[in-house]
């Protein structure tokens, strides 16, 4: 009786929900008469969430997309997240919308990432906030992307991760290996603490249970991945905190150290220490899972592209015969990886790391013929233009020579754009450039085999 009960009120409360959201949109429809993008809302309550969030490869768009642009265009009306919404896959209505992000279209993250991310988080925080917390972040970026000591110091951690794979083995699992390598260089220049001590191995088995709930049922039950994930977060806060209360109370603060971000923002007094907290959450997500992503990325699209991995190898080379032996890399020498910044940035269009953001209408917005009425949530699908025929010649090929139009460069963006562009990418640009000399020096080629990102390669070493 109770089980029938509860199925009844279930099947009342998804018909009350469904009711509810056809005179929303009948409303929208009268207040907007054939202005509205064109779409289907799906189920009741649902919507077509699953659907859009069905997985597939990061170089293409998915079914979901390809059918929705297909029947309705690039432009088009949905039920996404528990919200109407207008999904665009227009190159140039994104970049307006990242444009007016202030004005027009503020951030709009589902609840589920407020828990996981906390509230001040630079992805998710607003106006002054958001201007002061990400003012911090490029503040540490500008002054360690230049920093010899920090360079040095990314160098050798480099080279420990290469020298450490077994020379006797044939195959790496490189995404392992690179996720290894992002966050001792984030825990070393935010913290100045090494994997390998004992804080710094707790910090890191907390990341991984945080990260995986990213991308994990937002179902808070003890035992779920999103569970641990909220609680894993809770002790990395306590960690951190306990290290900046620590430094703010020691008379001998430890020197700045291969750009250790806790000195610099200790320094700034407009910083609460949640508000420090969450800068370091932040960049050490920012700097560990994207940039290990990126790097496999290139390696996986490197092993299809011959030409591009020889003329990547070729640059290389010509940079180490202007170095004496042993000497490391510095600023100047990274200046010279021309055909490495298009590798990276031709990784990031194909790979599309960031596929789509979470934006809302705050006013009713004319595009074309459509009207984007207030209150809807918006989602510009960044790796729709990537992808796009009528921008790219053969848009699903990874060919970094295209780079070599300059213009290219306004068809894409692979790290956001407008006041939100991603304060860390010069960070991440600078330890793949690194990370990538040294590979491509020490390896003859490689292949690779792939289940999503969890990439095996395959390589001979240079002896």
């Amino acid at each position: 009786m109770v089980e029938l009960l509860a199925v009844i009120l279930t099947l009342l409360s998804g018909l009350i929900a469904f009711v509810y959201l056809l005179k929303y949109v009948n409303k929208n429809q009268q207040d907007f008469p054939h202005k509205l993008p064109p779409g289907s809302m799906g189920w009741p309550f649902s919507g077509e969430t699953l659907g859009f969030l069905k997985s597939h490869k990061s170089n293409s768009l998915g079914s979901f997309l390809k059918e929705h642009c297909s029947r309705y265009g690039k432009v088009f009306k949905s039920h996404l997240f528990g919200s109407p919404t207008i999904v665009s896959c227009d190159f140039e209505f994104n970049m307006y919308i990242l444009q007016n992000e202030g004005e027009l279209f503020p951030v709009d993250y589902p609840k589920v990432m407020h828990n996981i991310l906390g509230k001040f988080s630079v992805l998710l925080s607003k106006g002054d906030l958001h201007r002061k917390l990400r003012s911090t972040i490029i503040s540490f970026v500008s002054a360690t992307k230049y920093e010899t000591k920090f360079l040095h110091s990314m160098e050798i951690l480099v080279l420990s991760t290469i020298n450490s794979w077994d020379p006797n083995s044939k195959q790496v699992a490189f995404y392992k290996e690179a996720k290894r390598f992002t966050i001792n260089v984030m825990m070393k220049h935010l913290l100045y603490i090494n994997t390998d001590e004992p804080l710094g191995s707790k910090i890191l088995e907390n990341f991984e249970k945080y990260i995986k709930g990213f991308i994990s049922l937002p179902i808070n039950i003890p035992g779920t991945a999103y569970f641990k994930a909220l609680q894993a977060r809770k002790r990395l806060a306590a960690i951190i905190k306990n290290i900046i209360l620590g430094r703010q109370k020691s008379s001998n603060a430890r020197p700045v150290q291969g750009g250790d971000l806790l000195n610099m923002i200790l320094s700034k007094q407009n910083l609460s220490v949640e508000e420090m907290v969450s800068i370091v959450l932040d960049l050490l997500f920012g700097g560990y899972e994207t940039t290990a992503k990126l790097l496999s990325l290139i390696v996986y699209f490197l092993g299809g592209a011959s030409n591009a991995l020889q003329r990547l190898k070729e640059e290389h080379q010509e940079i180490r015969k202007r170095k004496k032996e042993g000497e490391p890399l510095n600023w100047d020498d990274y200046k010279q990886m021309e055909f490495t910044q298009k590798v990276i940035y031709e990784a990031m269009r194909c790979g599309n790391v960031v596929k789509f953001l979470h934006r809302k209408a705050v006013q009713d917005v004319k595009f074309k013929d459509y009207v984007i009425p207030a209150g809807w949530k918006v989602l510009p699908v960044l790796s729709a233009g990537h992808l796009d025929p009528t921008l790219f010649e053969n848009p699903l090929e990874f060919d970094p020579f295209r780079w070599n139009d300059n213009s290219i460069r306004k068809k894409v963006a692979p790290f956001g754009g407008g006041p939100r562009l991603c304060p860390g990418a010069d960070l991440a640009k600078v330890e793949t450039a690194f990370f990538l000399h040294h590979f491509v020096l020490n390896y003859r080629y490689f292949t690779h085999c792939t289940t999503h990102l969890h990439i095996l390669t395959c390589m001979h070493r240079l002896w």
